[in-house]
């Protein structure tokens, strides 16, 4: 989702940034848009690491000389889980990335934009922030968590010209999901009961959610939730 909605702003004619942990993956993200003659910066980062993120943010600043518009992306999934038996290591995890990886973005992109008086932030939740499921509490506390960043942030900055607001991917074509779907069937399935569309999500309409959030188009939307799940929440 991260590469496609990069490569959607790219060809609108953005300058973009692309972050990852995976030096070799980042890579090859940035080449793709090299090679097509967009520009495009790679920085490595975990984002669970502060200092990674306040010079990511920093070496952008530097390379295109203003930040204005970010999409908060990085996320990983943890195996379902009794949640009375949930090791603290692995919520600790799950939520270093997914929700304190986000503040930590989103923290430094605005030191930025409060300085310009503009900018647009999109922060990746799920509907795993706006619905329960059975063994995963660890995950969907991290992601109720983005959104509950994303109101407060964008009732704190929409009187500055910042826009935040949050896209809530539903089971969407990803290398996450394809795993999730080779090793939790079951689950999987009970997903897809649920999915009124009859079919994965992919990355494009995500990517296409985020362009328009961060657009003039959606120049009055501020603070929302947005599923883009197939009507798996309209339930």
């Amino acid at each position: 989702m991260g590469f496609a909605t990069a490569k959607a702003f790219a060809e609108s004619g953005a300058s973009v940034v692309l972050a990852d942990i995976n030096p070799e993956t980042l890579a090859k993200a940035t080449d793709s848009l090299l090679s097509a003659r967009h520009k495009a910066l790679a920085v490595t980062c975990d984002v669970s690491d502060e200092v990674q993120v306040a010079a990511m943010v920093d070496q952008a600043i530097a390379t295109y000389g203003r930040l204005d518009m970010a999409y908060n992306n990085a996320g990983i999934q943890a195996p379902p889980t009794d949640a009375a038996d949930e090791p603290a290591s692995q919520f600790d995890r799950v939520n270093d990335i997914n929700l304190r990886g986000v503040w930590a973005c989103m923290k430094h992109e605005l030191r930025h934009m409060r300085e310009q008086g503009s900018g647009g932030i999109v922060n990746c939740s799920s509907l795993g922030g706006l619905r329960g499921l059975p063994g995963r509490a660890a995950y969907h506390a991290s992601k109720h968590g983005v959104i509950g960043l994303t109101k407060s942030a964008a009732l704190e900055y929409a009187p500055r010209g910042i826009r935040i607001n949050a896209v809530c991917p539903g089971t969407i074509n990803t290398p996450m999901v394809a795993k999730m779907l080779e090793n939790e069937a079951d689950a999987m399935a009970d997903i897809m009961k649920n999915q009124p569309i009859a079919r994965l999500g992919e990355a494009e309409e995500i990517a296409a959610a985020v362009l328009w959030l961060c657009s003039p188009g959606a120049s009055f939307v501020l603070g929302v939730s947005m599923p883009v799940d197939g009507g798996y929440t309209s339930h």
